[in-house]
C-alpha cells in the first residue's frame, strides 16, 4: 500500500516512537473564510491540529480511546477487546471511576490507522521508563501498544478526592511499549521533578502524570486549619516517595480547546433576499 500526500509542506511528522507518528498541521487551509485570520494567528502561536498515525505490521496491535478513530487502511481488523461478560463489567467499572471510555477498541493487522485530529498536544511516552508504571490524569489517554497494560489505582486516602478536588481513582499504565497521551501543555514545557525519598506539594491539579509507586495525599499547608486559612493557601496535593512527576507550569482548562471547535464549524447559509 502507498499513501500519497499524508505529509506535505502543510503537514509534517514532529514525533515518532514505536508504531506511532504525530502529524502536525503547520498550516490548516480547511477552514471557512471568516475564520481564516484566526486560524493564521493560532498557527503562529503553536495552536495547531495534531493527529496520531499508527502503522501496523502484522506483529503489533494498537489500543485506542473509544470514538477516536478517523480512518484505517489495509488488512486491519478492529475488535473491542472484550472477552466476556466479566471483562465487560470490569471495563464498565474501570471507565466509570476514571472518566475513560469503558471499551477501548483494538486494531491489528497490516496497514495504517489514523485518529481524529485534536488541538491538544500529543505526547509519546515510553512506559518502560517509568518502572512500576505511570499514573495519568483523567482524560489524557489516547492510544497505546497492546503490550501496555492498564489498571485502576485508587488514591491513598479518601481525602485526596473529597478535599483536593480530585477523583478517587486514576488510570495507571504499566508493562512495555509506547503510549500516546493528550495534553493541554507541550512536552517541552512540562516540568519534570525527580523525587528520591522526598515529597512534592502542588496547589491544584497541575500534575499530569506520576510514578505509580508515589503516595498521594491531600494535606494542609500549615499544621492548623486557622494557619492554612490565614496563609491563603489551604490544601495541597502531596506526592511522597521515590519516582517522577510531570507537572504543568500553569493551570489550564479545556475551555481553549473547546473554543477552537468553532473554527471548523460550517458557515451559516446566506439568507435569501426578498
Amino acid at each position: 500500500m502507498r499513501i500519497v500526500n499524508l505529509e506535505n509542506k502543510d503537514r509534517k511528522v514532529i514525533a515518532e516512537a514505536g508504531p506511532f507518528k504525530v502529524l502536525e498541521y503547520v498550516r490548516d487551509s480547511s477552514v471557512s473564510p471568516q475564520y481564516a485570520s484566526m486560524e493564521y494567528f493560532m498557527s503562529e502561536m503553536g495552536v495547531r491540529r495534531r493527529q496520531l498515525i499508527a502503522e501496523l505490521n502484522g506483529q503489533n496491535a494498537v489500543i485506542t480511546q473509544a470514538g477516536s478513530m478517523q480512518w484505517f487502511a489495509g488488512d486491519v481488523r478492529a475488535s473491542t477487546g472484550i472477552k466476556g461478560v466479566g471483562s465487560l463489567m470490569g471495563n464498565l467499572v474501570k471507565g466509570a471511576v476514571t472518566n475513560e471510555s469503558a471499551v477501548k477498541p483494538e486494531y491489528e493487522g497490516n496497514g495504517y490507522l489514523a485518529l481524529e485530529p485534536t488541538y491538544k498536544f500529543i505526547i509519546l511516552m515510553d512506559v518502560d521508563e517509568w518502572g512500576s508504571g505511570v499514573t495519568i490524569e483523567d482524560g489524557m489517554f489516547l492510544a497505546c501498544e497492546d503490550t501496555v497494560q492498564n489498571k485502576v489505582v485508587g488514591r491513598n486516602t479518601v481525602s485526596s478526592a473529597l478535599l483536593g478536588g480530585e477523583g478517587l481513582f486514576n488510570l495507571s499504565l504499566y508493562g512495555h511499549g509506547i503510549a500516546a497521551l493528550e495534553s493541554n501543555v507541550p512536552r517541552e514545557e512540562l516540568i519534570e521533578i525527580e523525587l528520591t525519598d522526598d515529597e512534592l506539594k502542588i496547589d491544584g491539579s497541575m500534575a499530569m502524570c506520576w510514578t505509580s509507586d508515589l503516595k498521594l495525599t491531600v494535606e494542609r499547608t500549615t499544621k492548623t486549619l486557622i494557619g492554612s486559612a490565614l496563609s491563603g493557601e489551604g490544601l495541597v496535593n502531596v506526592y511522597r516517595g521515590t519516582g517522577r512527576v510531570l507537572m504543568s507550569p500553569v493551570a489550564l482548562t479545556d475551555n481553549l480547546y473547546n473554543a477552537t471547535n468553532s473554527i471548523t464549524a460550517k458557515p451559516d447559509k446566506p439568507k435569501k433576499l426578498l
